[in-house]
């Protein structure tokens, strides 16, 4: 096959191993393209070791998600003999199922990937204004939302205006995690997270273009709340 020199950003996927298929398909993935995720690879939805064995099995790249690291943070802790922190149901089940090349590729993920023939950036959540990328927060690049008054960043998407509105460049930032705002789409960042396992669509954007791609979810998996669609 020509190689189409495509980077195809895909937002957060839950565990939605066919949805993942449909849009992979969809966007006509060829050999040479990049496939990049946003993060949240597992939890919520029905075939979380689905998805990351496609990851490994084609090379797909991804950042680390605020789920993957909930999860990651039990295994460090249950490893080290200390106090697990506390997880839902469905993410202990979750943790307790996948095997050591799981959690290998979950701790591989980085907290953000350059895209330099893009000029882009992959995050989870977001990055705070006027902050360099290397003093970002890792907590807020896993859970940003909105920023506060005096540019400062908030997990909740009510503290101020949504970080991807402030967001002036020079780099496009591509990210997830927020499910409640839909399809975010300004100048200088693109949010893909359109609640897919809450019953919505799996979106994906297609660099240079900046085509988006979706494909709908085949039912709700999990019930969508002010907490839980992050």
């Amino acid at each position: 096959m020509t190689k189409t020199g495509r980077t195809i950003v895909i937002g957060d996927v839950h565990g939605c191993a066919d949805e993942l298929d449909a849009l992979l398909k969809e966007c006509t993935v060829e050999s040479g393209d990049d496939v990049v995720l946003v993060g949240d690879l597992v939890a919520k939805g029905p075939a979380s070791r689905d998805v990351l064995a496609r990851v490994r099995a084609e090379g797909f790249r991804s950042v680390r998600g605020n789920h993957d690291a909930h999860v990651l943070r039990w295994k460090a802790a249950h490893d080290a003999g200390e106090v697990e922190p506390r997880l839902s149901p469905t993410h202990a089940e979750l943790a307790q199922s996948l095997d050591e090349r799981d959690w290998a590729l979950l701790r591989s993920l980085p907290l953000y990937l350059r895209l330099p023939e893009h000029q882009a950036l992959v995050v989870h959540a977001g990055l705070v204004p006027h902050v360099p990328l290397e003093q970002q927060q890792p907590v807020l690049l896993m859970n940003l939302r909105s920023i506060r008054p005096d540019g400062t960043g908030s997990k909740k998407p009510d503290d101020g205006m949504l970080w991807g509105a402030l967001w002036t460049g020079p780099e496009l930032v591509l990210f997830g995690h927020h499910a409640s705002a839909g399809l975010q789409v300004y100048p200088h960042a693109i949010g893909l997270d359109t609640g897919c396992v809450y019953g919505g669509k799996l979106s994906a954007c297609i660099l240079p273009e900046r085509k988006i791609v979706s494909v709908p979810a085949r039912r709700a998996y999990a019930p969508i709340t002010r907490e839980s669609a992050t």
